[in-house]
């Protein structure tokens, strides 16, 4: 004989209830999408290690005035073309006269014989002293006697705050311009594309260079800014600038999806103004796109400051950045290689640093997402 049909319970209970209560009553907490991106993050070793050596960077080339006063006790522009230092008890000319070095060992070459394999030096500054100069000439000095090790951090400290600054600036103009044609579209948004494909078509580089060089020489003295030649900030505006239309674009092409979605619709259906719908619903959509554009931007405004600064278009002697050490150090490449090499060495390890952790930071945060910096 068949068995009655029994009757299947029916529950009015959550979810979350219901997966408790098969857990044996364990509770079932809701993770927000920041608290996963960070769980994954920190997953990510080498993303956090890159994370850890740029901070490392960061914080050795801000205490480059301790160093100044305390270590080298000098400062970043202080020559000491006439100067001696004590190494090892033997007291050598900062700078001494100029000469015929040896190509391969650096060492002077005699005058009268065969100087085929020698070049000739204004003048020779002393070579990296390694700590045996109580502090002094750490990494060597220049041509004019600066020590080498200080205008290294101070260097370091000009490059990061143009990189980090013309980043936010970028950033920020970026995702206003993006919003607005984004979400109004129409002429706004047509006028808005035009200036980016504007600067698209002009290399970023040659349009640094035109722009660095013609603020370099007058300054900038418009729309109620009054910018002296010379001033770090006029790389600082260039680099920012240029790059506005290569953050912007993949921005507003996510607003303008993101606009059709049914929470946008439903956030105008409940009377909320262009600027809140904007403010609280698109940008917090785009904000893990932001950030990791933030990262990547500062990496590539890093080397582009380095570019302009060799080229004579950037950071203005004799403050010092490490695009101008590297020009400053080609003259002595034969001889004083390292005075080229370690902002060389500054540069890649940064921007190497920065690029991993962005690389990790987009996996992160979406890890089907392909954010990158294109020009």
């Amino acid at each position: 004989m068949a068995q009655p049909a029994t009757e299947t319970e029916f529950s009015l209970d959550t979810a979350s209830q219901l997966a408790r209560e098969d857990r044996g009553g364990e509770q079932i907490r809701g993770r927000s999408p920041w608290f996963l991106a960070w769980r994954r993050l920190r997953r990510n070793k080498v993303a956090l290690a890159s994370l850890g050596a740029f901070f490392l960077i960061l914080i050795v080339c801000l205490l480059a005035p301790l160093y100044a006063t305390h270590v080298a006790h000098t400062g970043q522009n202080t020559n000491h073309v006439l100067g001696t230092v004590n190494v090892n008890g033997e007291q050598k000319s900062i700078v001494s006269n100029g000469g015929y070095l040896d190509k391969k060992t650096g060492k002077p070459c005699g005058t009268t014989g065969d100087t085929s394999d020698c070049v000739l030096i204004s003048s020779i500054p002393i070579g990296p002293t390694w700590f045996s100069g109580g502090g002094r000439f750490v990494m060597g000095a220049d041509a004019n006697g600066r020590d080498e090790m200080v205008r290294l951090l101070y260097g370091g400290r000009v490059s990061l705050f143009v990189g980090i600054i013309s980043s936010a600036i970028c950033v920020f103009f970026a995702i206003l311009l993006a919003l607005l044609a984004g979400y109004f579209g129409g002429w706004g948004d047509f006028v808005i594309t035009r200036f980016f494909d504007l600067f698209y078509a002009f290399p970023v580089v040659l349009l640094g260079i035109a722009l660095g060089s013609a603020l370099a020489i007058n300054g900038f003295n418009h729309f109620g800014l009054h910018i002296q030649s010379g001033s770090i900030w006029i790389p600082t505006l260039v680099i920012s600038y240029v790059l506005i239309p290569y953050v912007g674009r993949p921005l507003r092409g996510q607003v303008l999806s993101l606009r059709e979605k049914e929470f946008v619709e439903a956030a105008i259906a409940q009377g909320a103004s262009p600027f809140r719908v904007m403010l609280s619903e698109l940008l917090p959509n785009i904000a893990s796109s932001v950030l990791v554009f933030f990262t990547l931007i500062i990496a590539n405004n890093i080397v582009l400051e380095a570019a302009l600064s060799f080229l004579g278009a950037g950071v203005q002697p004799p403050t010092p950045s490490w695009g101008t050490l590297i020009s400053d150090g080609q003259q002595l490449i034969v001889t004083r290689p390292w005075l080229s090499l370690a902002p060389g060495i500054a540069i890649v390890l940064t921007v190497l640093s920065l690029n991993i952790f962005g690389d990790g930071l987009r996996d992160a945060l979406d890890p089907r997402a392909k954010v990158k910096v294109e020009h």
